[in-house]
C-alpha cells in the first residue's frame, strides 16, 4: 500500500486522548542537559530531544550516552533530553513545545499528524523494528485462555495498546477503553507492569523490550505472541524519529545534525552490537537507577532490528488497525514523511536511499 495515498488514522482518542495525553505528560522525566562537544555556531541555543528508557529506543540511548548528538550539534548548542513512558505523553510534549524532536512509535505519530491536520510533526527517520511481545502467565496457551484475564499495555492509545486491541479483535475477542469486555486491558507504566505481573495482579502484557524479556526472566512469563509474526516480512516500525515542523523550518541544520548523529548511532549498533548493548545498558542504569541483567539485555537486543528505514507500509497498517478498533478515524497521511535530509546523509556515506512508500 502507498503511504502517500493510504488511509491513516486520526486521533479519535480525541475526547479520550485529550485527557489522557495531558495527564500522561506528567510521566516525562528530565534526563538532563549536555553541553555540545565541538564545532558549531549559528544554530539554536538548545535542542530538546525526547526518547523512552526502552531498548527499542537504543538509537537514542547509545547516541546520548556516546555524546553523538552533542558532537554533531556543536559547542554552540546544548542538548536537553527528556524521557517518556509512552508515545501519547511524548506527543503532548511536542504539542506544548517542550521538546523539538522525539523518538516515538507509529500510532502516536499518526495521532499527532491527524490532530494537527498535518501541521505539527514530520517523520524524518526510522529507528527500530520488532521487539514487542505479548507475555503471559504459564497456563495461558491461546487467545481463548485470555478471556476474563487482565492484560497490561503502556498507555491507552499507544502503539502496543492499539496492537493488542487489533489482535484481540481479529480473533473475535471484544474489549473497551474502560477495561471492560472479554479481556480487560489495563494501561499502566511499564515499570509498574513488572511489579503487577510478579504479584499476579495482571495476567500478561503487550510490551516492548526490555520489559518483555524482564517479565520472562524475572517472573516466569512466556511469549504468547511475537508481534513480528503478525507483519509481512516480520518487519514493522516500532520506533522512529519525529521533529516539530516549526522547529524544522526555523533550524533545518539542527535537524540535519540530529539525523547525522542518529545515523552514526545506528552504524555503531550495527558494527558492535554487544558494545552498543552495554552502552544502552549504562544509559538505562542512569535513568532507572540500575542496569538490566545480562540475560535480559542479551535477549532484548537480539529481538530488535535497528534501522534508518521507517518501514512506511507498516505505518499505514498501524493506522488501519487503530481505525478498525474504533480508536481513530480515517485521515490522509500524505506528507507525514520528510526523508530528504536522511537520504542526503545516507548518500554522503554511499548508502542506499530510503523510500517513504
Amino acid at each position: 500500500m502507498n503511504a502517500r495515498r493510504a488511509r491513516g488514522a486520526v486521533a479519535a482518542l480525541a475526547a479520550l486522548a485529550l485527557t489522557t495525553l495531558a495527564a500522561a505528560c506528567g510521566n516525562a522525566e528530565p534526563a538532563g542537559t549536555t553541553a555540545a562537544a565541538a564545532g558549531g555556531g549559528g544554530g539554536p541555543a538548545e535542542v530538546r530531544l525526547g526518547y523512552f528508557p526502552n531498548i527499542t529506543h537504543a538509537t537514542a540511548l547509545v547516541g546520548v550516552e556516546k555524546g553523538l548528538y552533542a558532537k554533531h550539534l556543536g559547542s554552540g548548542t546544548a542538548l536537553k533530553t527528556s524521557t517518556f513512558n509512552a508515545g501519547p505523553a511524548a506527543i503532548e510534549a511536542v504539542f506544548s513545545g517542550a521538546v523539538d524532536a522525539t523518538y516515538v512509535g507509529p500510532n502516536p505519530a499518526i495521532n499527532a499528524w491527524a490532530k494537527s491536520k498535518g501541521q505539527a510533526i514530520k517523520i524524518v527517520a526510522g529507528a527500530a523494528s520488532g521487539g514487542v511481545f505479548l507475555v503471559v502467565k504459564p497456563g495461558i496457551e491461546s487467545v481463548e485462555d485470555l478471556k476474563g484475564k487482565k492484560i497490561a499495555t503502556p498507555q491507552l492509545g499507544n502503539t502496543q495498546d492499539v496492537a493488542l486491541r487489533y489482535w484481540l479483535d481479529s480473533k473475535g475477542v471484544k474489549t473497551d477503553t474502560k477495561g471492560g469486555g472479554e479481556v480487560s486491558i489495563v494501561p499502566q507504566e511499564n515499570s509498574q507492569t513488572i511489579q503487577t505481573f510478579a504479584t499476579g495482579d495482571i495476567d500478561g502484557a503487550w510490551v516492548p523490550e526490555p520489559f518483555a524479556s524482564r517479565l520472562i526472566t524475572e517472573s516466569g512469563g512466556k511469549v504468547l505472541v511475537d508481534e513480528r509474526d503478525l507483519w509481512p516480512g516480520k518487519e514493522f516500525v516500532i520506533t522512529h524519529l519525529i521533529v516539530r515542523q516549526e522547529f524544522a523550518k526555523e533550524h533545518p541544520e539542527a535537524v540535519r545534525k540530529l539525523i547525522e548523529a542518529h545515523v552514526e548511532a545506528n552504524e555503531l549498533i550495527a558494527s558492535d552490537p554487544a558494545g552498543a548493548a552495554e552502552t544502552a545498558n549504562a544509559a538505562l542504569e542512569k535513568l532507572a537507577g540500575k542496569p538490566l541483567k545480562p540475560e535480559v539485555l542479551d535477549g532484548a537486543f537480539k529481538n530488535i532490528t535497528f534501522t534508518n528505514d521507517p518501514i512506511a507500509s507498516s505505518l499505514v497498517g498501524s493506522a488501519d488497525h487503530a481505525v478498525k478498533v474504533g480508536l481513530l478515524e480515517p485521515v490522509d497521511l500524505t506528507g507525514i514523511y520528510d526523508l530528504k535530509i536522511l537520504n542526503e546523509v545516507l548518500a554522503a556515506k554511499g548508502r542506499p536511499q530510503i523510500s517513504d512508500k
